[in-house]
């Protein structure tokens, strides 16, 4: 079962996900984390930033990537990562990479799978979820075994995106993401979810069937999970009440 943790607000989830990043870093300060993009991890990157870490030998790999933006594009994750993650929290630039971020497209899912194998695979792997119930850019059918590949954008979730472009008709249609099976080879997940919109997903991934048709649940296979969610979130987990007594009676060595 995953480690679900309730929160009071998108703030107190980020310094909850920055304080396993920075146990993770002080170990290993050339740790490799997995990077999502969006509005949900930025408290996560803002309390991170805060912790005055030196976070120069840490390697990163973000999770996806839209296909068929011209270079430089504002809202590519390339462009994203670069202005919310890399430069506030002193990342050294080189070694962020992002998918089909070099080499012709067709190819482009198995260079990254062996970029991610050549780095020792991911350390701490940094997730959202959408409406549809996609992490990355897997939208519902993806396999669960799947790997980095080019997939076509749902229409909610070009519909969910149009916000950071001028109108939906400059969103891209395509995509290159992480698979379902490249996140589950992370040996640490860490989802997050705040606001209303995400309480139906939510419950389906962590308590629903493990199915494509909710390419969320696949969280559900993995060893070792830390979802953190807030209030709204959580209002349609059947296990709320469980999730918050074992958070709270964790045992010493747990905390």
């Amino acid at each position: 079962m995953a480690e679900v943790v309730i929160v009071e607000s998108a703030d107190a989830a980020g310094e909850l996900a920055a304080a396993a990043i920075e146990r993770l870093v002080r170990t290993k300060p050339d740790a490799v984390l997995g990077l999502a993009t969006g509005s949900t991890p930025l408290t996560t990157w803002r309390a991170l930033a805060a912790r005055g870490l030196d976070l120069s030998r840490v390697r990163g790999f973000a999770l996806d990537e839209y296909v068929g933006l011209p270079p430089g594009h504002p809202e590519s994750y390339r462009a994203v990562i670069a202005r919310e993650v890399v430069e506030p929290l002193g990342l050294t630039p080189s070694l962020v990479r992002v998918p089909g971020d070099e080499g012709p497209l067709k190819l482009a899912g198995e260079s990254y799978e062996r970029a991610i194998l050549e780095a020792g695979g991911i350390d701490l792997q940094v997730l959202g979820i959408g409406r549809t119930g996609h992490i990355g850019f897997n939208e519902p059918g993806s396999s669960l075994a799947s790997l980095t590949r080019v997939k076509t954008l749902a229409e909610q979730t070009r519909v969910d995106n149009a916000r950071f472009f001028p109108s939906i008709d400059d969103v891209p249609m395509h995509c290159i993401t992480q698979g379902l099976g490249t996140i589950l080879r992370a040996r640490h997940l860490v989802l997050l979810a705040f606001g209303k919109a995400k309480a139906g997903p939510i419950a389906a991934a962590l308590e629903g069937p493990v199915s494509a048709s909710t390419p969320g649940s696949v969280v559900q296979l993995h060893p070792r999970v830390t979802v953190i969610v807030d209030e709204s979130a959580a209002a349609r987990l059947a296990h709320a009440d469980y999730y918050r007594h074992a958070w709270d009676n964790r045992l010493d060595w747990e905390r």
